[in-house]
Parts: C-alpha cells; structure tokens; sequence
C-alpha cells in the first residue's frame, strides 16, 4: 500500500500561478490602501490559484466528517468512554452537533461517515492500529466521498474518543522529538492521566522500525477516521479543490502526506490552532500559519468551520470591491 500512495502523490496538479497574479494584481488595485488586508489577500490568492479561477469564490463549501472507534481507549488515555463516539455519530447525522449546527449556519453541505464506530482500530500502544487491507478501506473511502462533493471549498473533520493519542503518536513517529511536547490534554484529563498517555504514545512509537515510512507510520500509529481524512485530502488535491483542515487530529492525519512528497499539501490552509499543545507545533513543522487562534478544542471539523466566512470574505474583498480605475480614482 505505501508504494500505492507514494505513486498517488507522484503526479498531482499544481497550483495556477496566472490565475493567482492576476488576482494578486487587482488586490493591489481595489479602493483600499496597497496590502491593507494583508493575509486575507494572501487567501484569496490562495483560492483563486486552486479554483482556477480569477473571481475566486465560496458559494459551496462542503464539510465531511469521519467518525471512528479506537482501541487504545482501553488503556485508559481519555476523560470519556469509547461508547460517547457513537452518541456523537447520531448526534452529527441529526443535526444536534456543534458541527451539524455550524454547518447549517453556513450553508455548507455535511458529509457524517462512518468508518469504524464499534470497530475500534487495534491497541496501538501494543500491535497496529489498522491492518493493511482496512487502512486501504479508510483511506479509499476518504476519497469516495470527496469524489461524491458539489463543492468549490472542503473543510475536513473527525470525531473518535481518544483520537488524540493517535494524533500525538502519529506526530511523533513522523517528526520525533520527546513525546510529551506532542501529547495534550484531550478532553481534559488530568495529571495522572496525561503521564499514562505519554506512555502510550511513546510505547507506540517504539514499536515502530528504524525509517518507517511515514504512511507506515500513519497505518501503525493513527487510525480509521485519520486514514480517511487522508485519503480525503489527496483526492481534493487531485481535484484541485481548495481545504480548510481542522485541528490535531486532522492536520497529523495528512502531515504523512508532506513528509511523503514535500508540497503535498499546497492546496490547504490551515483554519485554525487548537488548544492542543501539539497542534501548534505540527503547524510549525508544516509552514502552515492558522486563520484563526481561538483556543478551540472541539475536533468535528469546528474550528476550520469558523474560518470559513474568513474565505468567504477574502474572496470576495477582492473580487467584488472596486479597483481605483473602475470607480475613476487616481492611484
């Protein structure tokens, strides 16, 4: 499977640069002092280049969820039950969710899937969280389901009890480093806890080969929802769709894909930094500089859901706003 994905990512489309100086160009002609919008010009420019268009847009922007179950709840790493993940999956298809609700609120189309609640991923602290034939099934069902979006923007979120111990391993395991800068709170757990969790993750990583490579590393150390995530991710690149990623969880989900093939992820911003300790670390490690800092640590793709008016916005100060000459203004 990885030579699979390595060939995946050997071809992907690139960025269009003329579209991008062209509404670079207007950005700087719009009423409005040169670079007084500052990152919020660099987004639509960013948007404009994988929309291949120069009125860049977000008319139809899409969220898919993946929710699974994971094994490594029974050491004991989360402040909550494996069983609140199901309880969340009903709640994301009714509509109750944070997500649900602030996708409604957006106008954005809302895919909730399934990928392994009451089949929890293996332990990972002691065997691999997916096998080779079921990380395949995630990571192509991530695909399947962006293949499946009318959308012109994707944000991508996740939901699982104790997904950020395979979010913290997974980092760890890509990047090294002592496993306790990548490991957080969770969900709130306390002292005790954290320092069992730090274990786990550590233990985790031992496991692994000397120069693993990093979509083993994803298969050993991540699980159902985080191989989805990634296969998402890549097939909006291949489609040349523009992402908004979410929080730790999603964003160590596709950092394989960098550390695979550097560049990988060019067609992502990263919507915000969570309270996850790890997160802001990964995103140095990434270049990737967050919309938005709200100390945010929901998961649900929430807080990429919250920069989304930010896109919205970007794009259209640039392209709706008139330049100096159409409205007969001097420079």
């Amino acid at each position: 499977m990885d030579s699979e994905l390595t060939t995946l990512l050997a071809d992907l489309p690139a960025a269009d640069h003329e579209t991008a100086n062209a509404v670079r160009e207007r950005a700087g002609q719009v009423l409005r002092p040169a670079g007084a919008l500052a990152r919020l010009d660099e987004v639509a420019v960013w948007l404009a280049s994988w929309q291949h268009s120069s009125r860049p847009r977000v008319d139809r922007p899409a969220v898919a969820v993946f929710v699974a179950d994971h094994g490594v709840t029974g050491e004991g790493v989360s402040a909550y039950p494996s069983a609140v993940t199901a309880e969340m999956l009903r709640a994301l298809r009714t509509g109750a969710a944070t997500a649900s609700v602030m996708a409604r609120e957006l106008g954005a189309q809302l895919e909730v899937v399934d990928v392994g609640v009451g089949r929890p991923s293996g332990n990972l602290r002691r065997e691999p969280a997916l096998d080779e034939e079921r990380f395949r099934e995630c990571f192509e069902t991530g695909r399947e389901v962006v293949a499946g979006l009318d959308a012109d923007l994707v944000v991508f979120g996740e939901m699982g009890i104790g997904n950020t111990t395979p979010a913290a391993a997974v980092c760890a395991g890509l990047f090294g480093g002592p496993a306790e800068e990548w490991t957080g709170r969770g969900t709130g757990i306390d002292e005790a806890t954290w320092a069992l969790k730090v274990a786990v993750v550590e233990d985790a990583r031992g496991r692994l080969p000397e120069d693993c490579p990093p979509f083993e590393i994803l298969r050993q150390l991540g699980g159902a929802e985080l191989a989805a995530v990634a296969g998402g991710v890549v097939e909006a690149r291949r489609r040349s769709l523009p992402v908004v990623l979410d929080g730790f969880v999603v964003t160590s989900a596709v950092a394989a894909l960098e550390v695979e093939r550097p560049g990988a992820l060019d067609h992502c911003i990263a919507g915000h930094c969570s309270g996850e300790p790890g997160h802001r670390l990964l995103l140095e490690k990434l270049g990737k500089t967050p919309l938005v800092d709200l100390g945010l640590r929901l998961g649900e793709g929430s807080g990429a859901l919250a920069a989304v008016p930010l896109v919205r916005l970007a794009a259209a100060c640039v392209t709706d706003v008139a330049t100096f000459d159409e409205w007969g203004l001097p420079r």
